[in-house]
């Protein structure tokens, strides 16, 4: 994707893709994502001082958001900051904003937390960091919220902090992550079908409660998961990559899953599930030619649905949210 046409002051803020639930931990965890050409899969935002407050859209997805009527998750993350600031007794603002949208809007790949993290990220920076690292990851959960109708920190967390992240009980209620290992040698297929998906829609399917029986495998098969990478137990981890919670309610929702999730199986990778809330579809695989191979059945599975798909083979992304050097290309 080409460079948006920034201008010359001010900085660029850039925030990775991720994958929520990353099948085992519905709501709790989130992975950072790195695509292995180097290219950057995430939103840009660029932000500087003004006169005059600002906001524009630019983009290979900027067309996505052209009818929305509600503020764009940008604003809503500027306007959290700046009450955040304001509230600790310093001003800040306006600021003129321009985001440039290269994220799939509704797309399982966490596009809005893309789009909040950058613009804090870069805010803060511009400001000389007035927050601290805990406020920031609450006010992007906060704005995430906004859109889904709950708090929920599994896209925005890996985002902001990277690598893998598990949400656990923070001091006081705040909002806490703890980063779990990942084996280096593990590669993540994610492929993209063409179709929209809102998180609320996928929320929606989803039973208002749960027995005790569903609770405890959630429960057990994300310890497993956990142990697993603890102890880089292969095999543990291929038992509970899986989603025993809210895939079979979701999985109808996207044509062709099914048939891309038996794909990836066939083909030897550790887990396959929905990104996040869908359509996109994940798979670990053990090295980057099998991860080719299960990224082009995938993508098959789904043409054979009549849906059209673009993949990417990605190592997580160590990182997370940052600022990008000055006349830096972003490809």
């Amino acid at each position: 994707m080409a460079r948006a046409d920034f201008p010359p002051s001010g900085l660029v803020a850039y925030a990775p893709a991720s994958i929520g639930n990353v099948a085992a931990g519905f709501d709790l965890l989130g992975a950072a994502l790195a695509p292995l050409d180097g290219s950057l899969l995430g939103d840009l935002v660029h932000v500087e001082r003004a006169a005059e407050a600002s906001f524009q859209v630019t983009g290979p997805f900027a067309h996505a958001l052209a009818g929305e009527t509600r503020p764009n998750l940008a604003l809503r993350a500027r306007d959290l900051f700046v009450e955040a600031v304001r509230a600790g007794g310093e001003e800040v603002g306006p600021f003129a904003i321009t985001l440039e949208k290269r994220l799939p809007v509704a797309s399982g790949l966490g596009s809005s937390a893309s789009s909040i993290v950058a613009t804090l990220v870069a805010l803060q920076a511009l400001c000389g960091d007035p927050l601290g690292g805990s406020d920031l990851l609450g006010l992007a959960g906060r704005a995430e919220g906004l859109t889904s109708g709950s708090m929920h920190l599994d896209n925005v967390a890996p985002s902001l902090l990277g690598g893998l992240q598990l949400m656990v009980p923070g001091r006081e209620g705040q909002p806490a992550t703890r980063r779990l290992p990942w084996p280096s040698d593990l590669v993540v297929v994610v492929v993209h079908p063409a179709f929209r998906l809102s998180t609320a829609k996928s929320r929606g399917v989803l039973p208002p409660s749960l027995g005790w029986a569903e609770t405890v495998e959630f429960a057990g098969n994300l310890a497993g998961l956990v142990e697993a990478l603890h102890s880089q137990d292969r095999a543990l981890l291929s038992r509970c990559l899986r989603d025993p919670l809210v895939e079979a309610h979701r999985a109808p929702l996207v044509p062709g899953f099914r048939a891309a999730q038996a794909a990836a199986a066939d083909l030897g990778a550790l887990g396959c599930s929905l990104s996040g809330s869908g359509p996109s579809v994940f798979a670990v695989a053990e090295d980057e030619g099998q991860a080719g191979a299960i990224a082009e059945a995938i993508g098959q599975a789904f043409l054979a649905a009549g849906l059209e798909s673009r993949g990417w083979v990605c190592a997580l992304d160590p990182e997370g949210a940052r600022i990008l050097p000055p006349g830096s290309p972003h490809p």
